[in-house]
């Protein structure tokens, strides 16, 4: 019988953490390790418990969720982290992705939902839906100068390794960048496997960054790239 899934909650709220405790321990295979108030106690309580998955809210009070994130995800095996929050094109989301999350659910998400999330995360997986990857990129592109833009973190990615990163920025599953380059599924793990290394990525979440910050989301932005 596997181990089962560690689960670190980490929201101001007293009534929803509640909620969430209930909701996971009453799922076999799951398990709530500790409780945090505070960006502070979900660091501190992340080390001495060494929890899966933490879910994470954004905004608590002294260093919030982002910070959080950021601290906790620095540390050696580090956990997963999955960030809660009200709105899912709030600034804060793509923060906090970029401070390690592997990704994020609404707070208004079903149950069923929620705790499929947290098998996805602590399975290695990076939880981000195509739609909702496409409208982050859209969003922050917009907003952010092109002099920000680092192409220069490509350096090393072979062409090929490119194309499937723009794929994966995009959000398409990897049934869809295989259909897309006529590759193989090995193959296109093995790409992934790569870009991981190459862009220091923990997950498929930190690719959509990274492919973001070198300016492929802007390719697609008005037109579909031809491969």
């Amino acid at each position: 019988m596997s181990e089962p899934v560690r689960v670190l909650l980490a929201d101001d709220e007293v009534l929803l953490r509640g909620t969430l405790r209930l909701l996971i321990e009453a799922t076999p295979g799951m398990t709530v390790v500790a409780e945090a108030g505070t960006g502070q106690e979900a660091v501190k309580l992340a080390r001495a418990h060494a929890p899966d998955v933490v879910l994470m809210d954004i905004r608590m009070p002294g260093i919030d969720g982002i910070a959080a994130t950021e601290a906790v995800t620095a540390a050696q095996n580090a956990p997963r982290v999955l960030v809660l929050t009200t709105f899912d094109l709030d600034d804060y989301v793509y923060r906090a992705l970029r401070a390690g999350a592997s990704g994020f659910l609404l707070k208004d998400t079903p149950p069923v939902r929620l705790l499929d999330g947290i098998r996805v995360v602590a399975a290695g997986e990076a939880l981000l839906a195509p739609s909702v990857t496409r409208r982050l990129i859209d969003e922050f592109t917009t907003g952010m100068p092109v002099a920000r833009r680092m192409p220069s973190r490509l350096d090393g990615v072979t062409p090929r390794e490119r194309e499937v990163l723009a794929l994966i920025t995009r959000g398409l599953s990897n049934a869809e960048v295989e259909q897309s380059l006529h590759l193989s599924r090995g193959t296109v793990k093995t790409h992934i496997g790569r870009l991981m290394t190459k862009l220091a990525a923990r997950d498929r979440a930190q690719l959509v960054i990274a492919g973001y910050e070198s300016g492929l989301a802007d390719s697609w932005r008005d037109s579909e790239p031809s491969f």
